[in-house]
């Protein structure tokens, strides 16, 4: 209210102070009235304007208490107002804030500094005194790390390091099982399926036609020599010795034909008894195919030669039946009609011996010479009934 007093008593005196004369020059002096007036209102208004704030800064004193001073003035009290410090465990548990970009103006540049985002969190917590940083320290770190960025280096590419990860130490076992690995020898390359004895035969058997199909009987019988001292081969010694027989060489053909061998494979005793028929033993070779004798299905020429050699060796009958076995099998086979007939007629069945004649000579399929014996028989056979 005095300063409101002392604007007002200062207004009046200027208002009240006499006139300085000036030189007479004839004319009167104007009295500036109109410019008193005006600043007699502007001082008056400048006044309540002050007298205003004046009242509302007395009638509110929440006001004046409650403006915290700035970067750490001094208060009305004379006391340093400071932050509250940052609680460790608030710290440990919080994430860090990730700041995404400081802009810092530099003088010399337009370019603006992105700072990289701060480093990553470790995985252990630090310790609660390094955590209860303040504000300002805070401010402080943040502005050295700033002017660590040098200038003119455009930073907006950069982007906050990725944490690296944590290197787990490797436990001893799998050091143990690394190091065995490394020391490990190479492994065995797996082992081929072992062939069977049959197998192993064919596979031979091949081999020893290319080489008998070459001349080459020599190395041919020196294979078969190999693979027969570790199991029978009989495809093997068929092989060899139906080439023997062929190049007249029973003897030989013989050697790789033995009995004991022979008597489980029927192929072996059917080349067996045409090696000794050629040596002359017919009983033998009788007795070699009649010792085992197959099915008509399984070996038709096995029957068909032993039947001839039967015939051969005066054993009509037996032979007569193992023909009708043939026959009974199949009936379209002209030359087994023309055995039969002929083992029919030893045998004193004429009858029989005729119409087994006329079968085969109608049958396509038999030899001239054949078919004309066979006429011959019929016509004589009927001439004389």
């Amino acid at each position: 209210m005095s300063l409101l007093n002392d604007a007002l008593r200062a207004a009046e005196e200027r208002q009240n102070r006499p006139a300085v004369a000036t030189a007479y020059t004839g004319h009167p002096t104007p009295q500036p009235a109109s410019q008193s007036k005006m600043l007699v209102l502007l001082v008056f208004v400048i006044l309540l304007l002050l007298a205003g704030a004046a009242i509302a800064w007395w009638l509110w004193p929440e006001a004046r208490n409650s403006a915290p001073p700035i970067n750490g003035a001094e208060a009305n009290a004379g006391e340093i107002i400071r932050p509250p410090e940052i609680v460790p465990e608030v710290l440990a548990t919080a994430p860090a804030p990730e700041i995404e970009a400081v802009q810092v103006p530099q003088p010399a540049e337009s370019s603006m500094v992105q700072l990289a985002s701060e480093k990553p969190v470790r995985e252990q917590a630090p310790a609660p005194q390094a955590q209860s940083k303040t504000k300002a320290e805070t401010q402080t770190q943040t502005a050295s790390e700033v002017e660590a960025v040098p200038r003119g280096v455009a930073t907006s590419n950069l982007r906050p390091k990725e944490p690296a990860s944590p290197v787990v130490a490797q436990q001893p076992a799998e050091q143990d099982q690394a190091a065995g690995a490394e020391n490990r020898a190479p492994e065995t390359p797996v082992k081929q399926q072992r062939e069977t004895p049959a197998a192993v035969d064919l596979r031979t058997t091949r081999q020893m036609e290319k080489l008998l199909a070459t001349g080459r009987t020599g190395e041919a019988e020196r294979l078969l020599t190999e693979v027969s001292a570790r199991q029978p081969a009989p495809n093997s010694r068929e092989v060899f010795a139906r080439e023997m027989l062929v190049q007249g060489m029973p003897e030989r053909a013989l050697s790789w034909l033995p009995e004991a061998v022979a008597i489980d494979y029927a192929s072996l005793r059917l080349l067996r008894a045409r090696a000794l028929l050629e040596r002359g033993e017919l009983l033998l070779a009788v007795d070699t195919l009649a010792s085992k004798v197959p099915p008509v299905a399984d070996q038709p020429d096995y029957r068909v030669t032993l039947a001839t050699l039967l015939q051969q060796a005066g054993q009509a009958d037996e032979a007569a039946g193992h023909w009708s076995e043939l026959i009974a099998y199949d009936d379209s086979q002209a030359t087994w009609w023309l055995g039969l007939a002929i083992a029919l007629e030893t045998g004193g069945r004429i009858n029989s011996a005729v119409r087994a004649y006329a079968q085969a000579a109608v049958l396509p399929g038999l030899a001239p010479s054949l078919a004309d014996y066979a006429r011959e028989r019929l016509n004589a056979l009927q001439a004389g009934s």
